[in-house]
């Protein structure tokens, strides 16, 4: 029965130690076992919650706490799975019952010393335990202010883009912003940015996932819809404008679907790695024309007729479309303009393109 407890101590201890350095000290996409399953459980009930409620600003009030609260309680159950470790592991060299175990392994993990055992066997065990307590919520702390300082880097762009994009951030709103305003050259400048963007969430998003579920701070802002609506800019500017410079707004298109591919492998979503360019889209040939007015209706100059740069759109957006509706679909994205569904029917945001007043010379 000894053996037992501390086979199942020892097993539940070095757990504990795996999913505490695959989080916070291992500096790459690993998979975290029980990481994912406290976020999971922890997710359900917000969900099923925000799932009842009729609209978005609702929604994004019951989901805000979701992602911080997950790394609170998986902080909770890493100390849960040390103490009981422990407790199984001293129960197992000595002859304390559960409750006396227990209280050793608290009183040594959080190093608070009210409870000593007199016998040499549990001294080691101890001195684990009481070294254990420390480190791990001092790896959390640390850990806190890169998760804050990548969330920030990423929200920083996003707020940006409201100027650019509108609010909820849509693709052709850019280039009808950009066009209202006689910017279009400065375009390189923006995808530029949105390259080392992608890179950056890349990065930060699959070390440390539960970024993902952080949201914005306003409800019509989101990084995905940000992302969405660079990628579909980028898209549209290579289907309508193909004499145009497209060094940047390729490499910012590519960095961006390849972003949501390393997000979809540590979600563990199964996704497409080399689709056809006469793949169907699940955005219409119609809401692409509504999208084509916004831009025409501002001056944005084409030299494709709607008809002739719809496969070129649509040979770009297969590469990222499914990724990007189910991942805004399971964060539960503002509902923006060619974003996809939601888990229930929600109303669709459409960004207003601001009214150029700009005063009118009479030659």
């Amino acid at each position: 029965m000894r053996l037992l407890l501390g086979i199942a101590g020892a097993v539940i201890v070095l757990g504990g130690f795996s999913s505490v350095l695959h989080s916070l000290v291992i500096p790459r996409p690993t998979p975290t076992g029980l990481g994912r399953i406290v976020q999971r459980l922890v997710h359900r009930p917000f969900r099923l919650l925000a799932d009842r409620l009729p609209s978005a600003e609702a929604k994004d009030r019951v989901l805000a706490p979701m992602a911080p609260l997950a790394i609170v309680v998986t902080l909770i159950t890493w100390l849960g799975c040390f103490l009981i470790g422990y407790a199984l592991l001293e129960a197992a060299v000595s002859r304390l019952g559960v409750r006396d175990a227990l209280t050793e392994s608290g009183s040594s993990l959080f190093t608070l010393g009210f409870a000593s055992g007199d016998r040499a066997t549990l001294n080691a065990i101890d001195f684990c335990a009481a070294v254990t307590g420390p480190i791990v919520i001092g790896l959390q702390i640390g850990y806190l202010p890169a998760l804050y300082g990548a969330y920030q880097r990423r929200e920083t762009e996003v707020t940006l883009l409201q100027a650019r994009a509108g609010s909820p951030a849509w693709g052709p709103e850019i280039l009808a912003r950009y066009a209202q305003v006689e910017l279009l050259d400065n375009l390189t400048e923006l995808f530029r940015t949105w390259e080392r963007w992608s890179a950056d969430v890349s990065e930060s998003h699959t070390t440390y996932p539960v970024l993902i579920h952080f949201r914005s701070p306003k409800v019509t802002r989101n990084w995905l819809i940000a992302l969405l609506a660079v990628m579909d800019a980028a898209a549209l500017r290579l289907s309508f404008n193909p004499s145009q410079p497209q060094a940047e707004v390729r490499m910012a298109l590519r960095a961006g679907f390849v972003c949501l591919r390393e997000i979809a492998t540590i979600e563990r979503i199964a996704y497409d790695q080399d689709p056809h360019p006469d793949d169907p889209l699940q955005l219409s040939y119609e809401d692409f024309l509504r999208g084509v007015e916004r831009m025409a209706a501002q001056g944005h100059p084409m030299e494709r007729t709607p008809e002739e740069a719809w496969p070129h759109f649509r040979g770009w957006r297969v590469n990222y479309e499914a990724l990007a509706y189910r991942l805004a679909r399971d964060i539960d994205a503002v509902p923006a303009p060619w974003s996809g569904t939601r888990r229930t029917e929600v109303t669709i945001r459409t960004p207003l393109t601001p009214i150029d007043r700009r005063p009118v010379t009479s030659e």
